[in-house]
């Protein structure tokens, strides 16, 4: 696909570009790309890079769902910090709790992998329902998750 830039380059500065643009080119918005990275940047820039375009193109459910899964980690984390650090004599209590935070997380990846942008080509009805359908899931694989885990701890 042969962008505007090249078009303009291939053209040159012949007569057709001294002539006012068409109404069509007049009328759409340009917006400006965002940089690009040199093949010699610093890992301080890539990470910078990355930061800027998750916080620029990413919608605002899939915020919430990460940092939900940020929350399970965190969770999971400061469970697994307290069994070695004091020791793990109700195991059945630390294992259902850490297991409920790892399971969260998984179940709460697989509703970001379903539900995010690149998912579900055709129509607004479709899509709808397939992410309706993903989060039904999510709340039966959860229920279910949290059954045994309840259940677990004796």
């Amino acid at each position: 696909m042969v962008t505007k830039r090249q078009q303009a380059a291939q053209a040159g500065p012949g007569p057709a570009s001294r002539t006012s643009p068409p109404a069509a080119t007049a009328t759409t918005t340009t917006t400006t790309p965002p940089p690009t990275l040199s093949s010699r940047a610093s890992v301080r820039e890539i990470i910078q890079h990355i930061w800027r375009r998750y916080l620029a193109e990413t919608p605002q459910r899939t915020f919430l769902l990460d940092a939900f899964m940020v929350f399970l980690v965190i969770v999971g984390g400061i469970q697994f910090l307290y069994c070695v650090l004091a020791g793990n004599f109700p195991f059945n209590a630390f294992l259902s709790g850490f297991c409920a935070a790892v399971g969260q997380f998984v179940l709460t990846a697989s509703l970001r992998m379903q539900t995010s942008q690149g998912a579900g080509s055709g129509s607004s009805d479709q899509s709808a329902t397939v992410h309706e359908r993903a989060f039904a899931d999510y709340i039966f694989g959860s229920l279910i998750l949290h059954f045994f885990c309840i259940n677990f701890i004796n």
